[in-house]
Formats: C-alpha cells, sequence, structure tokens
C-alpha cells in the first residue's frame, strides 16, 4: 500500500483536533483512497480497473454502515490524502493520514496515537470485508473485557480485525503482509497473551473471493 502525505491545507486541517477521546474506545478503519488503476490490482487484472473501483467503493460503503453503528469513537486512517465529502461522514468519523512504511508499520503508529491520547481498547479493521457485521466489531471489544487481545482470521491466512489493550509491537514487525502466513506469524507472536479469537472471514483480494457472491454479481456483466 503505496502512503503519500499530502501538505494541502484541507488535510493538515483535518487531520489536527479529535484529540480528546469521548469514549474508552477506539475502532480505526484502514482504507486506500478510492482512485481508477489504484485498489484492488488484483481483482482488477480479471475483473478490470473500472469494475475494481466500483466494487471497492461499494465495500467502503458496507464498512461504513457496520461500523457507524458501534458506538465507540471512530477513525478513518487514509492512505494517501484526507477526503472531504467522501462516504466517510466528518460527523461521525475523526480522519487521520496512515503514517509508515509498510503495513506493520502504519498499523503500529495507528494503535500508539490512539493508546497514547487514552483509549483503553483500540481495534483495527479493514474496509474490504464484505463478510464483517456490526455486531463482530461489538464482540471484538467485549472479548477485550477480558482478554488482552482479539483478532479474526480472514480465510485467505490474514486476519481482518486486530484489537488490543496495550501496545505490542512485535505483532506488527517481520511479517509477509498480503501472504497466507500473516495470521500465523501474529499468533506466535501473541503465544503467551490471552486471545480472543473471532469468527473467521472472507476479504475481498481476488476473484474468487467474489465470484459465487450473488451481491457481487452486477460488477461482473
Amino acid at each position: 500500500m503505496a502512503l503519500l502525505t499530502s501538505n494541502n491545507n484541507t488535510n493538515n486541517k483535518l487531520n489536527k483536533g479529535f484529540h480528546l477521546p469521548v469514549s474508552k474506545n477506539a475502532l480505526i478503519i484502514f482504507t486506500r483512497n478510492p482512485e481508477l488503476g489504484k485498489v484492488k490490482t488484483r481483482l482488477a487484472a480479471t475483473v478490470g480497473n473500472k469494475a475494481a473501483l466500483e466494487i471497492y467503493q461499494f465495500l467502503i460503503s458496507h464498512t461504513v454502515k457496520v461500523s457507524e453503528k458501534v458506538n465507540v469513537d471512530k477513525y478513518v486512517f487514509y492512505s494517501e490524502n484526507i477526503q472531504e465529502n467522501d462516504a466517510w461522514n466528518d460527523t461521525v468519523f475523526r480522519k487521520k493520514l496512515q503514517h509508515g512504511g509498510d503495513l506493520g508499520e502504519r498499523m503500529n503508529n495507528a494503535f500508539k496515537q490512539l493508546l497514547k491520547i487514552g483509549y483503553e481498547k483500540v481495534v483495527i479493521a479493514g474496509s474490504d470485508i464484505y463478510e464483517l457485521t456490526c455486531k463482530d466489531i461489538k464482540n471484538s471489544f467485549f472479548a477485550l473485557e477480558t482478554d488482552d487481545f482479539a483478532i479474526g482470521p480472514a480465510k485467505d491466512g490474514g486476519y481482518y480485525l486486530l484489537g488490543m489493550k496495550q501496545l505490542n509491537s512485535a505483532v506488527f514487525r517481520n511479517k509477509n503482509w498480503g501472504t497466507s502466513t500473516v495470521f500465523k506469524d501474529t499468533m506466535e507472536d501473541l503465544k503467551n497473551e490471552k486471545v480472543s479469537l473471532l469468527a473467521v472471514k472472507s476479504d475481498v483480494d481476488v476473484y474468487e473471493d467474489i465470484e459465487n457472491v450473488e451481491i457481487f454479481k452486477k460488477y461482473l456483466v
């Protein structure tokens, strides 16, 4: 995931503030800026750039719908630049930029930032999980009442959600992001911790992830 930091005044304005927690819990959504030819590239190799963008925009809308119902402070971290008047309602989502060299470093920085300002439980999720529900997110915060970590395994060997109460930077290091070893390697890092496992879900990366899912067929004609 490429990261381009914008210096424009609008982005700087939006990326400031929002520093005081209202809730004890925070939800982070990592999202790519939806641009033609730059999202879901493995899927686009089969369905084309236009269809891949439309599918990703649909997935964003789905993520907004399920996450806005969760009664926690909600943050959306953009990959390239912060957007106004987009699917992420400014009155619901606090808008930030991802910072770091790879996905692990960017997630680590996001967790560090929010735990540092006083959140007691922080959960991160992606924006491309069609199977993600409001209940899944709520369950992750509930699991952190008794366990130190919550993780939602993805069918492809990664994970779609990770929650923690204290920063554990080890889970973000030495990972081959985007491969089938990420969940296994993360669980190895957490072998001495109290971890709650959530239901296994499928994310959307390649054509095979959606070919038999009815809701996506309209994008494949």
